[in-house]
């Protein structure tokens, strides 16, 4: 080409430049690219050897590609200079336009650096332009300026070495090196876009995966889990309707899945659970309740709650978990129901009959001040019995106690019926008992407090109390007699019990003393029932013996 004019010259050198900028925007991946950026210095820009160095993300310098040598490329490919050295190198010798040239004269200060290099030493050059071995050329490439027209981030740069010519680069070949470069900074920040969204379609596409697989594994955790799962609304107008179930619900409570998407969890719940269903907390919330069966009974289920996002700022859904505790619960009912009820009866025990009264009664005001207040309420004086204050009226009186409205017991004041219902405690006491386990045995004497047991039972009021005190010692609790109707009460009890009784294959009968005390706020429930069983000795011995006994 030397001897060519230059017109000539330059226009091959467009073409291969042309072919090396198309070879770089073609290239397959990143490495692809900078290796081609490589190769193209030294195919289309005539130097023997060209180097890459590309800014890592820490700011550091990497050699990423080299073409020319082989051996110099497995020396120094991979290695990094810092960003410090590679600063002083580019502030150094002569700029061309965005090129630095550091001739010999001055490079030997960067030998000792920690920059990858392959330059060695030689003669002293003969011309002016004559190539040295330690001269470097190298070429910065930069991002695209902004729109604002400020300079773009340094990206890497283009080490260059021996001309073919070997010659330093004229007017034209800085030129051509520097708009070469440009593209290669366009070509590899092209490259890097592409690899960068690679990347994240590969992450995207693990990710689907991923969630395709969560989904699946949800799906399958949920369908075929031994107890019972729900997925429902949660916030709205459709709050907790019921979205989708699981067989293993849908087989708890004896509903087909498409019938439960017409429920929530409200519907199903026995309504004296509806209290403890509202109460729950909708973020790992726990109760224990009642859920109706299709055939209209209920069953005991644990429900543990824990919210569900569709999506970060997506809809929220409420995933229940239905444990059948129905087994558990019936133990936890049945020993409820034995610490407080009596193992031969099955009537209430005296610990529970004491915990019933004592709910029935309070003991002191929380603020006596509140007595001067009544007077004025009911518009004449109200007396203390107790430390409360009381408006006597058929049925109990509502006095404030200080924190809340609490309707206390009365009771009558004079032997003859002035009208006033309370709550009666009526004492009962076997007559003729003893004999019979004398001389009949412990079991027969167990048959006959059944028996009595069950006729004071079916005797009195739905929502009256009978329980056994202990031995051949029957309570009472009926409320909202007078005085006549606990009279009355007493009659008719009595007349149930001595009636003959069956037992141990004979016919046996026993009598019954009653003793009527009346219960009321001041009261402990000892002081009440120690009340009745005083009247019912003063009963006893009032009749003669012969009436006592039935015979």
């Amino acid at each position: 080409m030397e001897t060519e004019s230059e017109p000539y010259v330059r226009l091959a050198t467009l073409r291969q430049l042309h072919q090396v900028m198309a070879d770089m925007n073609t290239a397959r991946s990143l490495a692809d690219t900078l290796q081609t950026v490589a190769d193209g210095v030294v195919n289309g820009l005539g130097y023997e050897l060209a180097c890459v160095n590309l800014v890592r993300p820490d700011g550091d310098l990497v050699v990423a590609a080299f073409a020319g040598n082989p051996a110099a490329e497995a020396l120094i490919t991979g290695r990094v200079g810092s960003r410090e050295s590679w600063e002083r190198r580019l502030s150094m010798g002569e700029h061309w336009g965005d090129l630095v040239f550091i001739p010999h004269t001055e490079g030997w200060v960067l030998d000792d650096d920690d920059v990858p290099q392959w330059y060695t030493d030689g003669p002293a050059p003969r011309f002016d332009d004559e190539w040295h071995p330690s001269d470097r050329l190298f070429a910065p490439m930069f991002t695209p300026p902004s729109p604002g027209g400020s300079c773009g981030e340094l990206i890497g740069v283009l080490s260059v070495d021996r001309p073919r010519n070997g010659r330093r680069p004229g007017a034209w070949g800085r030129e051509a090196l520097q708009m070469y470069a440009f593209q290669a900074a366009i070509a590899i920040s092209n490259a890097r876009l592409r690899a960068n969204m690679q990347r994240a379609l590969v992450r995207l596409e693990r990710d689907q995966q991923a969630l395709r697989a969560s989904e699946e594994s949800f799906r399958q955790a949920f369908e075929y889990a031994p107890s019972g799962m729900a997925i429902a609304e949660m916030g709205g107008d459709q709050h907790g309707r019921i979205l989708r179930t699981n067989d293993a619900l849908c087989r708890l409570l004896g509903r087909p899945a498409s019938a439960m998407r017409r429920y929530a969890f409200s519907d199903l719940v026995h309504p004296e659970d509806i209290g403890t269903l509202l109460r729950t907390s909708a973020e790992g919330g726990r109760a224990e309740l009642r859920l109706g069966r299709r055939d209209g009974t209920y069953v005991w289920v644990s429900l543990r709650n824990s919210v569900v996002a569709d999506a970060a700022d997506g809809p929220r859904f409420l995933l229940t978990h239905v444990e059948d505790i129905e087994d558990r619960k019936r133990r936890e009912l049945q020993l409820a129901h034995r610490a407080s009820h009596d193992s031969l009866t099955g009537l209430p025990n005296s610990a529970e009959l004491r915990s019933r009264l004592s709910s029935r009664l309070c003991q002191r005001a929380e603020h006596p001040g509140a007595l001067e207040s009544l007077d004025a309420a009911y518009g004449h004086p109200v007396y203390d019995a107790g430390g409360h204050g009381f408006d006597f009226r058929p049925g109990g009186v509502e006095v404030y106690d200080g924190f809340d409205h609490h309707v206390h017991t009365a009771a009558p004041q004079s032997d003859h019926d002035d009208g006033t219902k309370g709550l009666a405690v009526l004492f009962c006491d076997l007559d003729g008992f003893k004999s019979i386990n004398d001389r009949f045995g412990h079991n027969a004497g167990d048959a006959v407090l059944i028996e009595v047991a069950r006729r004071l039972s079916r005797a009195v009021r739905d929502g009256d109390t009978v329980a056994r005190l202990g031995g051949d010692e029957f309570v009472i609790l009926a409320d909202g007699l007078g005085r006549a109707d606990a009279q009355d009460l007493a009659v008719r009890l009595r007349n149930e019990i001595i009636q003959p009784i069956r037992a141990e294959g004979r016919a046996v009968r026993v009598g019954a003393s009653f003793g009527i005390g009346w219960a009321h706020c001041g009261m402990t429930a000892d002081e009440v029932l120690k009340s009745a069983d005083e009247r019912m000795y003063v009963e006893k011995r009032s009749r003669p013996k012969q009436h006592r006994r039935a015979g």
